[in-house]
């Protein structure tokens, strides 16, 4: 049999749309492949969504694809993932099952001591799968877990989690793979990594999802697996554009967006992304003396197809503020006063309110995430953002 093993998709996951867009064709790539190979089954190891709810054009645009899937009658297999995993056991892989698109193989019984996996059985195989969750809890409930045997089939087990011999120096929990049941092919997810060890396979992410994974990885990727070859492992690269990395280091920001220019005039960057890494210690200047729009608009005469911004590693000089303190309960203004007077820019006449707006309060009750959402707000107003 031949198999398509596919994990980590993030549809949704940039931010920018046209990273989202290169992130949805790398999708589609990956379907096209396995349609023209005229699979056996796909398997899709967790996180094809980048959120448990993701965005209606996306689940549009999802849909479509896994309709040509199901057309050309190649059934697809899937676990939840870290990102598209929900408590209460409610996600959209759900909605995709029952449109008879994909169907989920996680299928548990619970005991104090032991969690059950049974089967889904297709043909001559046995499938099970544990889902993925937040901050690696699924790893306490594997080293739980049992098969539900089914003697003669060829068994896959689905997992979306860390390996102890894959994370390396990663500070994370990770499952012994010594602990794990047997299985013929273990479909993992969740670490973007092509890897291999033994029968356990990390397939790599079908499209990067960051600045980082870019340049290390410069496109997605999935295996085929053919159990019917010595080698059974064909990895399968899905190049959508090419990736040009241009490191600036910086002393000078007032002379940086020049220094930029200049770089990127030298390069070849016609249809391609653009990975600006921009580093140093600053001199003289702040980082909002560089004009990033006009970098930007020179990278799009030359037809550069986006640019991704790194500047992590761009520090400023600490600078001593010498205040002579008059009234203590002045010192916040006094502070901010004596530093715009030292450091005149622009960006200054925000600083007041800004302090202002982070001192909102979370209301009793509130999450997390819908009291950030107000400060964020209230920033964007501030600034007109």
């Amino acid at each position: 049999m031949r198999f398509a093993h596919i994990s980590d998709v993030h549809l949704g996951g940039w931010k920018q749309q046209q990273m989202q867009d290169l992130n949805f064709q790398s999708f589609r790539k990956a379907f096209d492949v396995c349609i023209e190979r005229k699979l056996d089954f796909v398997l899709i190891a967790g996180d094809l969504f980048d959120s448990a709810y993701p965005p209606i054009e996306i689940l549009k645009e999802t849909f479509a694809e896994f309709k040509r899937l199901k057309e050309a009658k190649i059934p697809c297999f899937i676990i939840a993932g870290s990102h598209d995993y929900s408590i209460s056991g409610k996600t959209f892989l759900d909605v995709l099952e029952k449109a008879g698109f994909c169907r989920n193989v996680m299928n548990i019984e619970e005991s104090e001591d032991k969690i059950i996996l049974n089967p889904v059985i297709y043909g001559g195989i046995a499938l099970y799968g544990y889902p993925g969750k937040k901050s690696g809890l699924e790893i306490p409930d594997l080293r739980k877990v049992k098969l539900n045997d089914c003697p003669g089939l060829f068994k896959i087990l689905m997992l979306h989690t860390t390996i102890d011999k894959a994370k390396g120096t990663l500070p994370v929990d990770a499952i012994e793979t010594d602990l794990l049941p047997s299985a013929n092919y273990y479909a993992l997810g969740h670490l973007h990594i092509d890897f291999q060890y033994q029968n356990f396979v990390y397939p790599g992410p079908i499209y990067p999802n960051n600045f980082q994974e870019l340049e290390d990885l410069q496109n997605g990727s999935f295996y085929i697996v053919d159990t019917e070859k010595e080698n059974s492992l064909e990895k399968i690269e899905l190049k959508i554009k090419d990736v040009v990395l241009i490191e600036v280091e910086v002393r000078n920001a007032m002379i940086a967006t020049e220094q930029i220019i200049s770089e990127i005039e030298k390069r070849d960057v016609e249809d391609k992304i653009i990975l600006l890494r921009i580093k140093g210690e600053l001199e003289s200047g702040s980082n909002s003396d560089i004009k990033f729009d006009q970098i930007e608009q020179i990278a799009s005469r030359k037809k550069a197809y986006f640019v991704l911004k790194n500047n992590h590693e761009l520090t400023s000089k600490e600078q001593e503020l010498t205040v002579e303190i008059k009234n203590i309960d002045n010192i916040e203004e006094e502070a901010i006063e004596t530093y715009s007077n030292q450091n005149p820019v622009d960006f200054n006449k925000f600083i007041p309110q800004l302090i202002h707006s982070l001192s909102i309060e979370k209301q009793e009750g509130e999450k997390i995430e819908s009291f950030t959402g107000r400060l964020m707000e209230e920033s964007r107003k501030i600034l007109n953002f």
